[in-house]
């Protein structure tokens, strides 16, 4: 099946929209010590905090996104960035001595939470493809002793990662900004174990986009205008060979999805979901 979302933007270069993602996170690799979410108007980050705030906004929004305060204890600082829409590793059901790719890990903060759930038997590899994000998650791995969690740059739709030899892929909030989602899709089919597992938060179409948000660039690189309907979806995953596919919409992630942008309520369009598929075994 297509990525019918990917054909109405058909204006925006697939070249271009990875440049544009690779700006953006690199910029936020750079400077950011923690964000609320994208602001497609600015083509920035809402950053949290204020004088007059009595709590922490960065952390009441990472609850909000399903983690739980001993989530946000565990991980060093630096490494949640409040980019994403979910908690993947919330749905993983991950077991001791599993490998789990995280796909667009950023600071790294879904693969040390992993890493707790596998343990030292196991292992996680995150795989970004922006340079500046794979640099800080080394160097918060470093801070984190992490020796069984390993980050490799490189493109969701190109894996650096060899056949059939992993357990368990999430991801968080990454898969919308592909420009390619299929390949994305047959690339975690090849990489994962007969009876692997895919468990992804991201976000999904529930109305088409204006077409000014649709062909944007800023509003592509911010988890916006290359989201992809739940059909549609469902028919790319069971193209590249995928069962039990589940995609389930969360519609509690309105009160964080209006937030992305001054001038739109993206709770019209957008939810966040749970995107679930297994690889049978052979």
């Amino acid at each position: 099946m297509t990525d019918t979302t990917s054909n109405k933007r058909d204006a925006v270069d697939a070249s271009e929209i990875r440049s544009a993602v690779r700006q953006r996170y690199g910029r936020i690799a750079e400077t950011e010590t923690g964000c609320c979410g994208p602001d497609i108007a600015t083509e920035s980050t809402t950053c949290c905090g204020s004088e007059t705030s009595t709590s922490d906004p960065s952390r009441e929004l990472s609850k909000q996104l399903g983690y739980a305060d001993e989530d946000l204890d565990a991980v060093v600082d630096g490494a949640n960035l409040n980019l994403g829409c979910g908690n993947p590793t919330a749905i993983a059901g991950l077991n001791a001595g599993e490998t789990v790719l995280d796909l667009g890990s950023g600071g790294g903060f879904d693969c040390f939470l992993a890493a707790r759930e596998v343990g030292s038997a196991g292992q996680v590899i995150g795989v970004d493809m922006t340079p500046e994000m794979v640099e800080r998650a080394r160097e918060n791995a470093q801070q984190h002793d992490a020796v069984h969690v390993e980050f490799r740059l490189g493109e969701i739709e190109h894996l650096p990662v060899p056949n059939t030899s992993v357990d368990v892929i999430i991801s968080n909030c990454v898969i919308n900004l592909s420009p390619n989602k299929q390949q994305v899709f047959h690339e975690a089919y090849r990489v994962l174990r007969p009876g692997g597992r895919l468990a992804i938060s991201d976000v999904v179409l529930t109305a088409e986009l204006p077409a000014d948000i649709r062909v944007d660039l800023s509003s592509v690189a911010g988890c916006v205008g290359g989201a992809a309907s739940i059909p549609a979806l469902e028919g790319m995953l069971h193209e590249a060979g995928f069962g039990d596919v589940a995609i389930e919409p969360k519609s509690e992630s309105a009160a964080f999805i209006r937030e992305w942008s001054d001038d739109h309520d993206l709770s019209d369009y957008l939810v966040s979901a749970t995107i679930e598929g297994k690889k049978p075994v052979d």
